[in-house]
């Protein structure tokens, strides 16, 4: 009997359990919170700044390779890398003596053909003396060979003399012609001697200018940024090949930053374009420039035979530091704040948009135009939409969507400043979230980890 009623008051104690469970868990679920756990934030007028970016190096915006003109040894060098010149100064010094020797060749040579040019023209002065002497004898025969004309006629002289007279005259006749002769071939050979005084001269000025040559001259104002040859080394000439190359002298005071930018955003940029650019070496400090150069060709263009679609294709961007901005750098003592080669990443501002409506760019995602469809087959099929928080639920607004920055995209139409949106979790706007969907607000990491 006693077993029977432990039995029975056992059954009763698991039957009241039971009941206060269900009770508890009861209660504690009308106690939960319900809805998405989301993150708001609300719709505010910002300034867009639209950007491509990009990273290269530093660059001075003037440099200039030097090579010699002339082959031979270096004698004399004057300079040391990091020098500063100025346009016209000598900086090195090529062995003159090869070249000495050409020009004193090329001088004997003129002057032996001015003296053929002197002995032509003698020869045709002399020519003119000898024709003007047979003009005044065949003149002097003329009046014998008339005289006799009309003596013969009166029977004075002989036939034999009249003969005589006509043939003096025709002699004197064709030494003229002969003169004439002579005149013209001196004149023809005095040409051709002052044509060789001209090639003469000319190969004098060609062997004085490569004299000229030995001495290397600064072409701008700057600073010797690379210096490649020592004393005693030889040089080739840029005359014969592609020649050595000396040195290069670069204008570090003005300085450019040359960037890569895809083929996707290249069609963006403009020149004049502003931007804003870190230098590695001073990463505490941003500067400003401005797009003075963009490319029309491909980077990689022409590297390739092969049509190959899958190499990335960038374009070079040519960006001028503005001096304003590491002005204050110069004054801490820096004369050349920037190195060429200096690794340096810029944002070329391709647009802005001021005081516009704008939402976080995560708030803003896509859904089905129609939703009867289970996919999107083209982006045309897909609507910008943005959730906005009305109570404990939200409601899907379509929005035009603008240009965008980093953080936050401009809003063309849709919403209106102050309204209360909803910007995260990803996976709730992108996903979960529906028009009409309850929704609380994220207080805790216990929820954070929902």
């Amino acid at each position: 009997m006693a077993k029977k009623n432990y039995n029975k008051w056992m059954y009763i104690g698991l039957a009241i359990l039971l009941v206060a469970l269900v009770i508890f868990a009861v209660v504690k679920g009308k106690g939960k919170p319900q809805g998405i756990v989301v993150e708001f934030d609300e719709v505010a007028t910002r300034t867009i700044y639209e950007t491509v970016g990009g990273s290269g190096k530093i660059f001075p915006e003037t440099e200039v390779k030097i090579s010699s003109d002339v082959s031979g040894e270096i004698v004399e060098l004057y300079i040391e890398e990091g020098d500063s010149v100025l346009m016209g100064q000598e900086l090195a010094k090529i062995d003159p003596d090869t070249y000495e020797s050409y020009v004193d060749r090329a001088e004997a040579s003129l002057n032996n053909a001015k003296a053929a040019l002197a002995t032509s023209k003698a020869q045709v002065q002399s020519s003119m003396a000898n024709r003007e002497q047979i003009l005044a004898q065949i003149q002097n025969a003329e009046r014998i060979h008339n005289r006799n004309v009309k003596l013969h006629a009166q029977s004075v002289i002989s036939d034999a003399d009249l003969e005589q007279s006509l043939s003096t005259l025709q002699g004197l006749k064709a030494s003229m012609r002969a003169a004439d002769a002579n005149i013209n071939s001196a004149e023809e050979s005095a040409k051709g001697a002052a044509f060789s005084v001209k090639s003469f001269e000319a190969s004098l000025k060609e062997t004085q200018t490569n004299l000229g040559r030995t001495i290397i001259k600064a072409p701008i104002s700057g600073v010797v940024s690379s210096l490649s040859v020592e004393e005693g080394e030889r040089v080739v000439g840029t005359i014969q090949m592609a020649g050595t190359e000396m040195m290069r002298i670069a204008n570090l005071q003005s300085m450019e930053v040359q960037v890569e930018v895809s083929e996707n955003d290249i069609l963006r940029v403009e020149w004049g374009d502003s931007t804003q650019i870190e230098v590695d070496a001073y990463f505490d400090k941003k500067f400003y420039g401005t797009v003075t150069e963009i490319a029309n060709s491909a980077s990689n263009a022409g590297l390739s035979n092969t049509l190959n679609t899958d190499q990335v294709t960038n374009f070079i961007v040519k960006v001028r530091i503005n001096p304003l901005s590491y002005e204050s750098l110069m004054v801490e003592g820096q004369r050349f704040p920037f190195r060429p080669g200096m690794s340096a990443s810029v944002d070329i501002f391709t647009e802005v948009k001021e005081n516009v409506i704008s939402v976080p760019i995560q708030a803003v995602t896509t859904r089905l135009k129609d939703e009867d469809k289970e996919m999107a087959k083209s982006e045309d099929d897909l609507k910008e939409v943005v959730f906005v928080f009305n109570a404990d639920t939200v409601s899907m607004v379509d929005v035009e969507t603008g240009i965008q920055d980093d953080e936050f995209i401009y809003i063309i139409s849709g919403l209106d400043a102050g309204q209360k949106i909803i910007e995260g979790p990803y996976s709730a706007v992108s996903k979960k979230l529906e028009n009409g969907s309850a929704v609380r607000e994220k207080k805790d990491k216990k929820d954070k980890e929902k």
